[in-house]
């Protein structure tokens, strides 16, 4: 997830695939607008640099193309 935006008690908004979730930020250092981040549970648990969060996001949408069917 993406964060879109940063509240002032630990807490923020993350987006994926166009939808966006509350999250809390505690386990994180120094979250940022524009962060990639790992949630589990409501919980940002780790930080990803850029180029990782992109690799990892295109992993899922390449699953979610062959689990709908789709053999491009």
């Amino acid at each position: 997830m993406k964060i879109v935006s940063l509240g002032t008690d630990g807490t923020g908004v993350a987006e994926v695939s166009g939808t966006r979730y509350d999250v809390q930020l505690g386990l994180v250092e120094d979250a940022a607008v524009g962060d990639y981040i790992i949630v589990h549970a409501g919980y940002a648990i780790e930080k990803l640099d850029c180029a990782e969060a992109e690799e990892r996001l295109a992993l899922f949408a390449e699953m979610a193309r062959r689990e709908r069917g789709g053999s491009e």
